[in-house]
């Protein structure tokens, strides 16, 4: 979970409180209470999470066939490998489509860079020095072109949001939040197991709690590939 500067206010971490485990406050049941964000682990934004967004849908009023599509990875593992601050531009999403056919219509553009190999090492996951926050993202233009250029329905990455670590200098600041939310869009944050699908032809399967009036939520998502049978945890 990303840490926030002064004076802006962090979210509380995960806990967990046993109510009853089979004992005086319930002998024949057990159940708990929990707190945390709604923008932690895997987890899912919705267009009231963002100021260009905030006329739009919260995270309750998304329909259950909204959260059903296909999906293609675009993989820069190499790239960021080799630079923890690269961005996405049009002219890759645009050399993906060349190769691979256009973005499908109501669906979603993951975006794997290898940076799910850091979500049990915080310092690595969230890496920051006195030049600011460091990780994979998008670049404005590229931003702007997926939410009003394509037919997507989201966009999704491994790193802890869907903007760069360095995107709070960006114009606007954090681009991907600023123009997906704002134009009706949805983002997917922190996924895992994206060397399982292939480029194109899965279909992806989000399952979000339904919070009344939420931003977001944390998310269990799937990929059903062809042929496999079996759905990949994302």
């Amino acid at each position: 979970m990303i840490d926030l500067p002064d004076p802006l206010v962090n979210a509380p971490g995960w806990s967990l409180e046993t109510i009853a485990r089979y004992d005086e406050n319930g002998p024949t049941f057990y159940w708990n209470s929990f707190r945390g964000s709604e923008h932690m682990g895997t987890h899912f934004d919705a267009p009231v999470h963002w100021i260009t967004g905030r006329d739009g849908k919260d995270i309750g009023q998304i329909a259950g066939s909204e959260l059903i599509g296909p999906a293609v990875v675009l993989d820069r593992t190499r790239e960021a490998e080799g630079d923890r601050d690269y961005l996405l531009t049009v002219d890759d999403v645009r050399a993906f489509q060349d190769e691979h056919g256009p973005l499908p219509d109501g669906g979603w553009l993951l975006l794997r860079t290898g940076w799910e190999r850091h979500h049990d090492d915080p310092a690595a996951f969230t890496p920051s020095d006195d030049t600011g926050s460091h990780w994979p993202g998008v670049d404005p233009e590229c931003a702007r072109y997926l939410a009003h250029d394509t037919p997507l329905r989201g966009f999704g990455t491994e790193q802890v949001g869907i903007d760069a670590g360095g995107a709070y200098a960006f114009e606007p600041p954090y681009p991907a939040h600023y123009h997906l939310l704002g134009a009706g869009k949805y983002g997917l944050a922190s996924l895992a197991n994206l060397a399982e699908l292939p480029t194109t032809g899965a279909l992806l399967v989000v399952a979000p709690l339904r919070i009344a009036g939420g931003s977001g939520s944390p998310a269990r998502v799937y990929a059903i590939v062809p042929g496999d049978g079996r759905p990949q945890a994302a």
